[in-house]
Parts: structure tokens; sequence; C-alpha cells
């Protein structure tokens, strides 16, 4: 979602007087939602908000910041100056991650730590590299890090995208080792736990996300007071030792990770694959896999398994109030024929993802069901990702042929199979989609959670849809027994599902699709946070320990074994 300002001088100071830890002015008040028991720091690569010039505001003056074309340093925060006043945009990036930690940083009003990559970022904030967000709401307080051209590079393009990621997504084949890319890893953790030392007490809570900042935890607990507490949520998948052994730094991971209080993972599977790798690879810890606990270094570990959900009240108002005038402008530009049967697959372009194994069941699906030519149409939401990796270069290349092969074979003058676009959507066109599809396709390889699965099934709320979901997700350990599981390599049942899928009765449908709506409300983001807390509080409180009783557990609520 972009937001349009006018950024002026007067702006950049009152939003450096409102950035001072707290961010909410002091008329603000935190809504009603799970509450964190200290002040809460998050720190991710990705930031919820960035400011970026638009492309048609005039260029700064010779020698002034930004203009030899770069992001501007910040080095000089909010005493740069300005040539009169600049249009900006402020933009909330996609992602389930960011999306959905937003409203709850809000909610605590608390800080977030992240890179800072939008080209007018250094521009809105303060002499420490900070801004008051949302910019209507201004409800806490946005630390951003500057990184060079070489740090992102080799520490997100790198390390984190050409190692850890295909490691964790089982893909050791695609790993790729480069000079230099794990000692800017290194470096740029070291800089995310400095940023954090500014701003913890003995009350705080830092609650570190994904695996670009797996080092970070031990350097933050090194310099951070005693009484703070340390968490860490993996949003992907964590390898198998198998697996694991490939990575050529895997015991510095390890340690790293460590360092917090609390690991936590969306399902149990990946909880446990953590802590047979930390028994494997580090010989002086003691892994506890009955309690999920891990000893080492003096301090005790506790590893959780709480799979994350996502604001479903938000998409169903956001799927009820679609305008049927916007939904027709959109099949009409597609050229998607009104009437169609539509299948809807929303991934990005991610090796992981399995789009090229979706598109070859689809071409089963036309192959043994002719009757469904011209019937049925699949609409691919395509949004490329990382494409300074040549791997990814070359799987959106793969996608791209496979879409026009298929096209060729089975269309017509006025129908495609598959409708392909890479258009960036906004979120009200997205969910006007998610409600019409009659069929939701979701076929990663793998997957650490996928709320596009639960997005959809919040959004639908004619209850008539059918979701199609991998049995290699975390969302499958929720939904599967009521979606229509599928294994996205077998094109013959992925096929035959699928043609279930198109002429399940309306009974079935809805009879599956409220179990579903059921499960994706009660285990929504507020439920997610509200049990991340309650381990948090437990172990910031002073009251986890290992006898606990496992009846008490907050997972215990989760199909997960107990602790």
């Amino acid at each position: 979602m972009r937001v349009t300002e006018r950024l002026s001088s007067t702006t950049v100071r009152d939003r450096q007087r409102r950035a001072d830890g707290r961010g909410r002015t002091a008329d603000g008040s935190a809504s009603d939602g799970p509450s964190c028991p200290g002040s809460l720091i998050v720190v991710s690569n990705r930031e919820p908000y960035r400011h970026e010039y638009e492309d048609d505001a005039p260029e700064p003056a010779a020698g002034s910041p930004g203009s030899d074309g770069n992001p501007p340093t910040g080095t000089d925060g909010g005493s740069r100056s300005m040539t009169g006043e600049r249009s900006i945009t402020v933009d909330e990036p996609t992602g389930g991650l960011t999306a959905g930690l937003d409203p709850v940083v809000q909610r605590t009003d608390g800080t977030w730590i992240a890179w800072g990559d939008g080209d007018a970022d250094f521009d809105v904030t303060d002499d420490r590299n900070c801004v008051a967000v949302p910019p209507d709401q201004e409800a806490y307080t946005l630390h951003r890090l500057e990184l060079s051209d070489e740090a992102v590079d080799c520490y997100y393009y790198g390390f984190s995208n050409r190692v850890l990621w295909p490691l964790c997504h089982g893909f050791p084949d695609l790993i790729e080792h480069r000079s230099n890319d794990f000692e800017w890893y290194r470096t740029v953790n070291e800089q995310f736990a400095e940023a954090v030392a500014d701003h913890a007490t003995a009350d705080s809570v830092i609650w570190i996300q994904d695996y670009h900042l797996a080092l970070a935890p031990r350097m933050i607990r090194q310099s951070i007071p005693s009484g703070a507490t340390v968490a860490h949520f993996w949003h992907i998948p964590w390898p198998t030792p198998g697996t694991f052994r490939h990575c050529p730094v895997g015991g510095q991971i390890l340690e790293g990770l460590l360092g917090n209080d609390i690991v936590g993972f969306h399902v149990g599977r990946y909880a446990d694959r953590f802590l047979e790798c930390v028994d494997r690879f580090l010989p002086d810890a003691t892994v506890n896999r009955a309690r999920r606990t891990i000893r080492y270094d003096g301090r005790t570990i506790r590893v959780v398994a709480t799979p994350m959900g996502v604001d479903a009240e938000s998409y169903d108002r956001d799927a009820r109030s679609t305008d049927p005038g916007r939904l027709s402008a959109l099949f009409e530009e597609y050229g998607i024929p009104r009437e169609t049967t539509l299948g809807l697959g929303l991934d990005r372009l991610d090796y992981s993802k399995g789009i090229p194994e979706r598109l070859a069941a689809l071409e089963r699906f036309f192959e043994r069901n002719p009757g469904w030519r011209g019937e049925f149409t699949f609409l691919q939401k395509a949004t490329p990702s990382r494409t300074e990796i040549e791997t990814y270069q070359q799987y959106g290349e793969l996608v791209r042929s496979e879409v026009e092969r298929i096209n060729r074979r089975f269309g017509t003058g006025g129908w495609r199979p598959i409708v392909y676009t890479e258009d960036v959507l906004p979120r009200a066109d997205i969910c006007a989609l998610y409600r019409r599809a009659d069929v939701m396709v979701v076929s990663p390889l793998v997957d650490g959670m996928n709320l596009v699965a639960q997005e959809y099934v919040a959004a639908s709320v004619d209850g008539n849809g059918a979701l199609l979901l991998s049995d290699r997700t975390g969302a499958h350990e929720r939904l599967g027994s009521h979606a229509l599981t599928i294994d996205p390599t077998d094109s013959d049942g992925f096929a035959a599902q699928l043609g279930y899928a198109v002429s399940m009765s309306p009974y079935e449908r809805r009879r599956r699709m409220n179990t579903l709506r059921q499960r994706v409300f009660d285990g929504d983001l507020e439920s997610w946070m509200a049990t991340q807390f309650d381990w948090i509080r437990r172990v910031h409180d002073g009251s986890d320990s290992e006898d606990t009783n496992t009846d008490t557990d907050p997972d215990s609520r989760e199909s997960t074994p107990p602790v």
C-alpha cells in the first residue's frame, strides 16, 4: 500500500521529536490485543515502512543528498537540507512477516529495527536514524540501519539467500559459496546487535525474526542488560541434520541461535529437527528432546512450535467490501471469461514454491478433462523475487516459458488455460480474487507455514471455494484435514484433486470451507501473538523451568508434542 505525503523540513523536525524510542504521541493509546511482558524491540531484515521519492519528483540540486542517484547516506540525519518540498510515497512492503507484525508493534508501542532500503528513508529520520511510524498514527519507533551495496549483496543476496535459504528448504545443490559473504553476514548481524543495545533496557523483550539474523542473538546477549529477554522466530523450515551438514559454518549458526532464551518454529517437526542438529553438531550442548530444551553455555534455551496465523478479520472485511465493478475490470484486463470457473495461484517466483510442478499438473488436468477446456481458467499471479541471483532468473524464465507452451497447446482464440501476470496488485484486488476463486492452489515443494492459504480461507466469505494444499507446508498441519491434500510432485494425483475440486458439490464445498474458516479464525494472528507472549512472559518473569507441568504449556493448544 502506498500513501503519498509532502515532506518538508518541518515534517522532518516533527518526526525527530516523536521518534523518542516510544513513537506514540501522548494522547495515543494501544488497542486491545496481546500484551508484551516488557518493552518490545522487534528486529528484522525487512522494514515495515519504506520512504521513497516519487518518480516524477524533481531531482535534488547538485551536491545535495541523493544527487548521485544513490540512496542518501543518512550520516547527517535530520540536519540535511532539501531544495523545497518533495513528494514522498510511504510504502508498506508486501510479505506475511512485516504485514503480520506491524499491528502487533503498534499495539505494544515498541521499537522496530530493520534495514532501511528506501531512497528517501534517511531523509525522514533523526540523527539516530529513527522515525515514528506509521505516518498517520506514529505508534512506534522505526530504527533504520544503512547498509552499503556490498553489504546487501553479500549479507542478503549472498549468505542469507544463496546459503541459508536453499539449505533450509532442502536444496543443498543450490547452495553457492562465495568469498566474503559470511563475513559480511557477520558484520551486518553485528550492526543489528549494536542497534539493539542502543534501545535495550533490563525490561526489554528483543524479538528477532527469521534467518537473516542467525548470529545476532549471541551478539545481543553479550551487550544488553541481563534482565532482558531474547527470543527468535524462525519463519522458514529447519533442515534435517543430513542437509544441515552442508552448511559451511553450521556450528556458528547454531551457537548464534543459542544466544536466545526462546527459539520458535511454526510446526513441531522443524523444532525437533533443530534439536537434532544441536545434539549432533554441538557436543557441549545438552538436549532434552522430550521437553524441547537445550542447556548450553550455562543457560537453558526453550524451543517451541507455534503456527503463525493471519489477520483473518481484516481479510474477511476486505473481501466483503469488494467492488464487483473492479472485479469485472480485472477480468477484462486479463482476458478472463466472466463466467469461467476460476483457479488461483499467488506466489513469489521462488524455486521452493513449486510453480513448474503446478503447471505440469494443470497440463495433465486439461489432457484428461477436455470438457473443462474453455470452462476453467487458472490465474497465476507471480511476484519476481531476488532477481539478482541467477537461480531465480532461470526459474522465472522456466515458469514463463511453460505458461506459454501450455497456452499454445490448449488455448483458443478467446480463451487461455493459464493467465499469468507479474503485475503488482493492491490488496483490494487480491481479496476480490480470493473471494471469486473457485479453487485456490497452494503447492510449495516446502514451506515453513504459508500464509496465502490462510488468507484465502479468511477471504472466502461466501463459503464456496476449495483449497488445494501441499502436504509439505506448515499450514497443512492446521488445514489439511478439510483442504484437498496434494503432493506437489505427483502430477497425476495433483490433477485428480484439481478435477475433484472443480466438480465438488456445493454442500461439500461449504462443509469443508466452514471448518477451514473456523480454524483460521481460531488460530489467527492475535492468537499466535498471545501464544508467543505467553512463552516470552514465562521466561521474562522467571517462571519457566524444565519442571513445568506440560498441561499448562502455552503451545499445548497447538498440535505439537508436549514439552
